[in-house]
């Protein structure tokens, strides 16, 4: 994906390409034509990640790759652009409406592994931004992207949520690679990562404990 002189789209390819974000003076609205042109940059960016867990039975749910594309992409606009803004916020961060699946977590992954970052910057500048709020919102649903961010995630029936193998291995993963203690710690959770790491578990991260013992 080329420079297409879309602020949309140029903002979508320079955070995932450079992990760096344009700042825009204005919020124009996102066409159909960039809407499907930011999907079929995600859908061949998720064939990409799909090397790395190896499952043909998952594919990208293109919508939801673009309704996470548009939250990250307004969320980091509204860092700076908040005049005028209190009204739209909720059709500028709309709630997700579709099918919460491993597909489209994954796919939501693309973009929304991205947000907290966002989340940190608006914090520092009012803790009590409403749109703070309506993205943690956003990742408690998603959490598999906020992974290391500090969330109320209790209501989750750990067994459930890490049924399917892949998903389990991916956010296994990704709570290694964060040291997200807090989620490290939930039993059902530690006891799988304490049988992954086997006999190799100082290797991996010596200062767990094994609080199922």
């Amino acid at each position: 994906m080329m420079e297409t002189k879309s602020p949309f789209l140029d903002t979508l390819f320079l955070l995932r390409k450079d992990e760096c974000i344009t700042i825009f003076t204005d919020l124009p609205e996102i066409s159909k034509k960039e809407e499907e042109d930011a999907a079929d940059y995600f859908e061949s960016e998720f064939e990409k990640e799909r090397l790395e867990f190896l499952s043909d039975e998952i594919s990208c749910n293109r919508e939801t790759a673009v309704w996470a594309a548009k939250i990250l992409y307004h969320s980091a606009q509204l860092y700076l652009i908040r005049e005028n803004t209190a009204k739209d916020l909720h059709k500028l961060i709309p709630n997700f409406k579709g099918k919460r699946d491993i597909s489209s977590i994954l796919s939501a992954d693309l973009s929304l592994r991205f947000l907290p970052q966002i989340i940190s910057a608006l914090q520092n500048v009012d803790p009590e931004d409403t749109l703070v709020k309506m993205l943690e919102n956003i990742l408690q649903q998603f959490h598999y992207s906020a992974v290391g961010l500090d969330l109320d995630l209790g209501e989750i029936n750990w067994e459930e949520e890490l049924k399917d193998k892949t998903y389990r291995k991916l956010y296994l993963e990704r709570i290694v690679g964060t040291k997200a203690y807090p989620l490290a710690e939930i039993p059902y959770v530690n006891k799988l990562l304490i049988a992954e790491f086997g006999l190799h578990k100082d290797a991996f991260w010596k200062e767990l404990k094994n609080i199922n013992n």
